[in-house]
């Protein structure tokens, strides 16, 4: 019997979920149907409980259910706890629906393979919002000397850095509050949609420093422009994006697929 999995999202259509998996079962030789399912807006639960009674193992969820799908958990990661959100759901023994979040596992598992050294290095992240409560977890984990995350409220970013200062050297302000040299500066924040970029300083980086953002496109983001311009090494999100599946995956099917050949052919059709 073939196995179902989908991704939620609202909207959805333009997801590149299904194709990725796709990918993965077909390298790997698992038989699964992977869809994507635009739930309503009001409904996120309902949704979910209908997919798992036609047969549904697991899920991905993407904007706007990350809160809603954490609050429907049974059981939770401790990653997916400290996001507060959700983008996996993997249906256990008896019918108990597990949360548990990728986006992080993804960020470094990317920058690890793009040679970005993070233990030791002085990281500037900016945005305090829900993608990057999401990656704190796991990029403290690969000990950074500091972490700063700025935000254009200030009190947001000091209210983040708060909750994960046992985890490591974090702390949180506003875009002013950015000082010194940094050895990677991820952005977090939803700028590169709308094309704009965060007031920031032009001596931001340090000698051999790479800027990450978690957008992607055929054409660098203004940040990363921007960047490159000030002598930083430029990466964006794609490999984020594959990299988060793969977790998925394995959290799903305990086994984790190659992501190169999926990411070169991402790559090759932007």
């Amino acid at each position: 019997m073939t196995d179902r999995y989908c991704v939620f999202g609202h909207p959805v259509a333009h997801s590149k979920s299904p194709a990725i998996h796709a990918a993965f079962a077909a390298a790997l030789g698992d038989d699964i149907d992977y869809t994507a399912i635009e739930a309503p807006l009001d409904d996120f639960a309902g949704a979910w409980q209908r997919f798992i009674s036609e047969g549904g193992r697991g899920a991905n969820v993407t904007v706007p259910f990350k809160e809603q799908a954490y609050r429907l958990c049974d059981s939770l990661s401790e990653r997916a706890r400290r996001a507060g959100a959700v983008n996996t759901l993997v249906l256990g023994a008896e019918g108990v629906t597990h949360g548990d979040t990728t986006d992080g596992v993804g960020l470094v598992g990317d920058l690890e393979a793009n040679g970005v050294r993070l233990a030791g290095a002085r990281v500037l992240v900016l945005g305090a919002g829900g993608a990057v409560r999401g990656v704190l977890e796991p990029l403290l984990a690969s000990r950074p000397t500091s972490v700063l995350v700025a935000n254009r409220t200030a009190e947001k970013a000091m209210a983040l850095a708060a909750d994960f200062q046992d985890l490591g050297v974090i702390s949180g302000g506003g875009f002013a509050d950015v000082a010194g040299t940094y050895d990677l500066v991820i952005n977090g924040t939803s700028a590169s949609l709308a094309g704009d970029l965060p007031p920031l300083p032009d001596d931001l980086f340090a000698d051999g420093a790479s800027a990450y953002d978690m957008m992607y496109g055929a054409e660098p983001t203004v940040f990363l422009r921007w960047a490159s311009e000030r002598g930083a090494r430029p990466i964006d999100g794609l490999g984020m994006l594959v990299g988060q599946a793969a977790e998925s995956y394995r959290l799903w099917r305990g086994q984790t697929p190659d992501t190169g050949p999926v990411l070169a052919e991402l790559r090759r059709a932007l």
